[in-house]
Parts: structure tokens; sequence; C-alpha cells
């Protein structure tokens, strides 16, 4: 189904492709779409005898019944095919997993991925504390590189699929479960949690961009300084209206006296494509209504209604977009 509907080319919030197994970007992919062509190609033929075998015993003539010996002949065949099959089929899903080991090891870049009701939480880990980056609904990772991603939950059990990339993992609270990728072609993906885990399930996107290793970098630098100073009144204004309203007590913002940690960390806002974990486009529009009524976006999500005025609105917007 992912891959037909991705040969009509539709596009997703933040311009990402529909995503589709059938488009392997790693090697870690390659291998389950193989593994799936090679299920697809041997259940059709399979169909393809039993309707022969269906269509045989409706046109046949009607001289006189099998004997009994001869079905019961007919019958064992069809019994010892179908475990072949089967056993076939177990033989190459365990190849194909033994082909992709997820143990991190000591030199592999890891990547820690929290998920939440409804949105995932991204941590670079650097060599010292302070190179800590974190953020929220979209991952960098370098191409041609080993990276691990540790994948652990806050609430109940998510899921992380991106199928350009990889097939699922799923993430358990109080478990590290590892996930080994090596994004090879550079490029944009879409992800989903692919594990029922409440009501706003089917919204809980995010975005893998795969870059050049140097530009992978350049991301992890810019993400780790802190949040921009206001460079205009309006946003002075909106800073002001962040910092005395009930945000502070969920959102971080570096350098400012924001450091909520129930909700994304919004130090960058800015440089992300989407908010509400890949629902809309990150643009002032989507972001003045996600503030003044989330829950006409996304239905059942954590986020409290904010009662500020318009003018006040629009000046925490124009702070917010300044978070680049």
């Amino acid at each position: 189904m992912i891959g037909a509907l991705a040969l009509l080319g539709p596009v997703l919030p933040g311009g990402v492709p529909t995503p589709s197994a059938l488009r392997p970007a790693a090697p870690q992919a390659a291998g389950l779409e193989s593994l799936w062509w090679f299920m697809l190609w041997t259940c059709t033929a399979v169909f393809l005898v039993v309707l022969a075998v269906l269509a045989y015993a409706m046109l046949r003539p009607r001289t006189e019944e099998p004997p009994a010996r001869r079905a019961a002949e007919i019958i064992t065949a069809a019994a010892a095919v179908s475990v072949v099959i089967l056993f076939a089929f177990l033989i190459a899903t365990m190849a194909t997993s033994r082909k992709n080991p997820n143990e991190p090891r000591p030199t592999d870049r890891i990547v820690q991925i929290i998920g939440h009701q409804w949105w995932w939480e991204v941590h670079y880990p650097g060599a010292r504390p302070d190179e800590l980056v974190i953020s929220a609904n979209e991952i960098h990772l370098p191409a041609g590189r080993d990276v691990v991603l540790d994948l652990t939950s806050a609430d109940v059990i998510h899921s992380f699929w991106a199928p350009n990339l990889h097939g699922k993992r799923d993430l358990i609270p109080g478990r590290h479960n590892f996930f080994r990728l090596r994004p090879e072609n550079v490029g944009t993906y879409r992800g989903q949690c692919a594990e029922f885990c409440g009501y706003q399930h089917a919204h809980m996107g995010f975005i893998v961009f795969v870059e050049s290793p140097d530009k992978f970098e350049e991301y992890l630098a810019s993400q780790r300084k802190p949040a921009a100073e206001p460079v205009s009144a309006d946003a002075s204004r909106g800073r002001q209206v962040f910092l005395t309203n009930p945000c502070v007590t969920c959102h971080t913002i570096r350098g400012t006296g924001a450091s909520g940690t129930n909700a994304p960390d919004l130090t960058h806002l800015a440089s992300r494509r989407t908010i509400a974990a890949a629902t809309v486009d990150n643009t002032a529009g989507h972001l003045g209504g996600w503030i003044a009524d989330s829950q006409g976006v996304k239905p059942g999500n954590h986020m409290p209604p904010h009662l500020v005025s318009s003018e006040d609105l629009l000046a925490l917007v124009a702070y917010l977009r300044s978070l680049s």
C-alpha cells in the first residue's frame, strides 16, 4: 500500500515525499525490500497455482470421483509445500535480521530518541555534557556513516518507523532498544509512529534529514548555540509574553529563563520545517493557530489553550519565528 501511494507523488507537511519501503535509501531498508519482493513473488506463485487447481477441479469432466487415496496424497503434498515455504520465509527473515546487527559499538555515533504522546524528543550527545544538542520531531543524520538510534519511551509503547531507511523498532518505557542505520542517499524522509499509542497516534510523525557529514556537523554546531536575541520590538515583546505565561513551565528556550522539560525544546524552533510532530508546516499562520487553539489542530494533545490577546499572540509568533 505504501509503495502504491508513493507512485502518486503527494507531498506531506514539510515538503517531504510520501514514505515508501520500496524506495530504500539505506542498506538496512534494501535488505527488507528484497525480503518483501521474495515473499510477494512466492505468495503470488502459490496463489496462481491454487487458482489453476481450482479451475481444473471446476472444469474437469464429472465422470467419476477421484479415489480417496489420491485426494489424501494431494492434500499431503500441498501441506508439505506450505511447510517448506513457511520455513523458507523464516530462514530468509532470520538471515535478513542477522545482516543488520543493532548493538552499538564504541565508535558508533549515538542519537537518543524518546517517544512522548505525541511527539519525538531527539538528543545528540557530544564529547562533553555542554555539547549535548536537544531537538524535537526532526532527526539529522550523516550520509554514509553508521548511526545507532537509542530508542526509549517516556510514557507508553511507541514504534519508530522510517520506511525508506529501515524497518520498525518499538520504544518501550524503562527499556533501551537500539537501531542501526547507515543512510547512503542524501535526502529528506518521512517517518511515523507505527504502534497505536493513543488518540493522536496518527499525527505522531517525524522527518529525517540525511546530509553530508560536514553539513551534519554544521547543524550540530548551530543547534548548540543559545536562542538568538530579539532584533525587533515585536520579538522583544513576544519573548516577554512567553516568559510571563505558562509556556515556561513546559518548554525550554536556552539562554532564557524557560527550562521546562515536558514539551519540545523551542530554542531553534524556526529552523524546523513542521510543528506538532510533522502535522502542519512551520508557518506564522500555523504557529499562531497552534498557540491559540492546539486542540483544533491536534485534538487530545497535552498542550493547554493559551488565552492571550491578539497583539500578544502576534508578538509571540514573531519571537518564536526569530528562533532560527
